[in-house]
């Protein structure tokens, strides 16, 4: 009887772990903003990654604008962009790992046929939030985002080392 109530409370424990952080997440996002619509962008901005930095590496932003951002990865090596809080880029930074740890991000490529393999057993290995985008060398993507909130945001790379190297900048909404 005492194993079987141990059981159920640590079942409960679990369930109640993946339900806040699974909201956790989803507060998060809606926090900083929600994907744009293609349809009503306001504003296209160029952004250029280097091993590095981000060129620009401070953009101003009107509340309720959404933006186009076509992001050229110009370095030698893999790179995101992602938008969000501190916090937000602090958390994400163990998926990032993971994708290292089962060798489908590489230092110059991206394994995408791993990755969508894997992602059926673990979604957060499919690296897909509409904030974020990562690119292999001398490629280009695009991210479209609607700044709903009057929140001030930063842009970063959460590939490890990358933040601590200068890959971080400011977005602030105003």
């Amino acid at each position: 009887m005492k194993l079987k109530f141990l059981t159920i409370n640590y079942f409960f424990i679990i369930f109640l772990t993946f339900l806040f952080s699974t909201n956790s997440y989803s507060a998060s996002m809606s926090m900083i903003g929600e994907k744009g619509d293609p349809n009503k962008v306001d504003r296209i901005i160029k952004v250029k990654m280097y091993d590095n930095y981000y060129e620009p590496n401070l953009v101003k932003i009107k509340k309720g604008e959404t933006i186009k951002f076509i992001v050229e990865n110009l370095g030698e090596l893999v790179h995101e962009y992602n938008i969000g809080t501190k916090e937000m880029h602090l958390e994400h930074r163990p998926e990032m790992q993971k994708l290292i740890d089962h060798e489908i991000l590489l230092v110059d490529k991206i394994d995408k046929i791993k990755m969508k393999k894997m992602s059926k057993m673990d979604h957060s290995l499919g690296h897909s939030h509409a904030n974020s985008i990562m690119l292999e060398p001398k490629t280009s993507g695009e991210i479209i985002w609607r700044f709903s909130k009057n929140i001030n945001l930063e842009i970063a790379c959460n590939i490890p080392g990358h933040y601590e190297s200068g890959m971080v900048g400011k977005l602030i909404t105003h």
